[in-house]
């Protein structure tokens, strides 16, 4: 960026801020050709309540599997599927 950039203001509310920027081009305050790519290792991925309907026999197989690793069987079902989604 050659020119001199723009102070980013300070702003009351969130709403202000939101509006301001819906108005304003970011490149006036930033140099994006500076920006650094960053990750968030600790954040948890969305995810989505789903409903599963399984015959009582596997459900209950799945239970004792999960027991017998001291997890969670619903934490278990996903490492399981996890596993073979990513395995082909």
């Amino acid at each position: 960026m050659n020119k001199q950039a723009k102070v980013i203001p300070e702003f009351a509310n969130e709403s202000l801020e939101r509006a301001y920027w819906e108005s304003h081009d970011s490149t006036a305050h930033l140099d994006w050709t500076k920006a650094k790519k960053v990750t968030f290792p600790n954040l948890k991925p969305t995810t989505k309540t789903i409903s599963l309907r399984l015959p009582q026999h596997l459900l209950d197989a799945i239970k004792t599997a999960a027991n017998a690793r001291d997890v969670p069987y619903q934490s278990l079902i996903k490492v399981w599927l996890q596993e073979k989604v990513h395995s082909h």
